[in-house]
């Protein structure tokens, strides 16, 4: 009799601790939804340029460490920041202030976006070329899946906002963008 109150209160005690213990990702504060923007560029992008008239500037450039493009004919310039747009505007604006070309027709697309990574209980981690419209369940499935010991319901995602760097806590839905890192945890059970 000793002994089976004994093993109910050892029991008791052990299901009251584990109780207790959660995953780091579930502690975080859910990651906030942003309604979508248009894409920023940042350093690792690929981006494909092309100017009408000016052959020597059309090709695939990637941008540098510090979010610099440097262009046959003009001035380095600073694209980290900017959306694709903008940055086609500011070569348009170095092409007529060198007076290269008066009404300068400027093209460009991203070819490809910075990496993302992807740490803990998946079967690969490490980093992996982004995929537009990813979210946490395809970076997984890029890794090649859960690990036994994965958390499945939370992850969590780091990743730049301006000059800061925010972390927060992740569903399998939320989106994954170029950059991210994600870290899927250990599973208590």
């Amino acid at each position: 009799m000793i002994r089976y109150r004994s093993l109910t209160v050892a029991m008791m005690v052990g299901l009251g601790a584990i109780s207790g213990c959660s995953t780091a990702s579930s502690r975080l504060d859910p990651l906030a939804a942003t309604a979508p923007s248009p894409y920023r560029l940042d350093a690792g992008d690929e981006v494909r340029i092309s100017v009408g008239g000016l052959d020597a500037i059309t090709n695939t450039y990637v941008i540098g460490d510090t979010g610099v493009v440097s262009l046959p004919m003009l001035s380095p310039i600073q694209v980290a920041g900017r959306t694709v747009a903008e940055m086609q505007d500011a070569i348009a604006q170095q092409i007529r202030a060198r007076q290269l070309v008066n009404e300068p027709n400027v093209q460009a697309q991203v070819i490809k976006y910075r990496p993302f990574f992807i740490l803990g209980e998946v079967q690969r981690p490490g980093q992996y070329a982004y995929v537009p419209g990813m979210s946490v369940l395809n970076a997984v499935s890029i890794a090649g899946g859960y690990t036994f010991r994965a958390q499945r319901k939370y992850a969590a995602i780091s990743r730049r906002a301006g000059d800061r760097t925010v972390e927060g806590r992740a569903t399998p839905n939320t989106p994954v963008l170029p950059g991210d890192t994600v870290t899927i945890d250990e599973s208590w059970f």
